[in-house]
C-alpha cells in the first residue's frame, strides 16, 4: 500500500530571542497563541540552563526535559512586557 505524499510545510514564523531571567541561557521563541509557544533550545542554552543540569545529574538526557519553569516565566514576562507578541505563523 503506498503512502501519502507528505505536504511541505511552507509556513513562515519569527523566532525571536527570549533569555532566561535565572541563568541567562538564551533561546528562541515563536509564539503562536496565548497557548501555544515553539522554543528551540541551542546547546548552549541547555549547558546554561540549572534545570537540565539538575536533571543531567539524575541521568535523564536533554532531549526528554520537557523544560524549564525559570525560562517558561521568562518568555510570559517578555510577552506581558510586550516584547514578545503572539502571531500565528504566515504562509506568504
Amino acid at each position: 500500500m503506498p503512502r501519502p505524499a507528505v505536504r511541505a510545510d511552507d509556513r513562515q514564523v519569527s523566532l525571536q530571542p527570549v533569555e532566561c531571567a535565572r541563568c541567562g541561557g538564551c533561546v528562541e521563541v515563536a509564539k503562536f497563541s496565548p497557548q501555544h509557544t515553539s522554543v528551540q533550545w541551542t546547546a548552549a542554552a541547555v549547558r546554561c540552563c540549572a534545570e537540565f543540569r539538575a536533571r543531567g545529574a539524575e541521568g535523564t538526557r536533554s532531549a526528554l526535559v520537557e523544560g524549564c519553569a525559570a525560562l517558561r516565566d521568562s518568555i510570559d514576562a517578555a510577552v506581558a512586557a510586550g516584547r514578545l507578541a503572539a502571531a500565528p505563523p504566515s504562509y506568504e
